[in-house]
């Protein structure tokens, strides 16, 4: 009676093909193990790049990918009725910091930590319908002994193609682009990612 119940026949040629294929995929792992010499790693380590033109370029073609991760993550943690949005571009930097006019406060954040200028283009969601933004952020970055450290970032939303003035700027340090920042210098500091 046994024999004529299918899930029993599927575990027994189960059972059969993986005792078939156990002792040839053994020697094929020990093969291939042979051959790869253990201290070669799959992707070679990168070191994070010194110099902010050279690191800021690299950032921004992983930008997307990062925030849209932890907006997804936000998102199932925090569900809402509302979809989170999508980073599409990030691009366009600009590495002048901003001059401010004599006698106007300098604080120290902006006079002595490296800034740079880039703009993200995003698709939002709300009451179902799908917007263009385009988002332009100011980033300080420092630099430590062996790594690049998130200071401050700022950032303004305007709307895209650009009809009506952007938003005045606003501390964004904690957003999903900041945080996706710190990500992906994390991972840069590890040797995680691509050159």
């Amino acid at each position: 009676m046994r024999t004529s119940n299918p899930a029993y026949r599927f575990t027994l040629i189960l059972l059969a093909l993986v005792s078939a294929w156990g002792p040839a995929s053994a020697a094929a792992q020990t093969q291939f193990a042979s051959s790869t010499p253990a201290s070669t790693p799959i992707r070679p380590k990168i070191e994070c790049p010194n110099r902010l033109e050279a690191l800021i370029p690299l950032l921004l073609r992983d930008l997307p990918s990062y925030a849209n991760r932890v907006s997804q993550r936000a998102y199932t943690e925090h569900r809402t009725r509302e979809r989170p949005g999508y980073v599409l571009l990030a691009g366009n930097p600009e590495y002048e910091p901003l001059t401010l006019k004599a006698g106007e406060y300098q604080s120290a954040t902006e006079s002595e930590v490296p800034q740079v200028f880039f703009t993200t283009l995003e698709r939002q969601y709300f009451s179902g319908e799908a917007f263009q933004l385009q988002h332009y952020h100011w980033l300080f970055l420092a630099q430590t002994e062996n790594s690049w450290r998130f200071v401050l970032m700022l950032s303004t939303v305007g709307n895209y193609p650009g009809d009506e003035p952007p938003t005045p700027p606003r501390d964004s340090s904690q957003g999903v682009i900041a945080q996706a920042i710190r990500l992906w210098l994390r991972d840069c500091q590890a040797g995680s990612i691509d050159s």
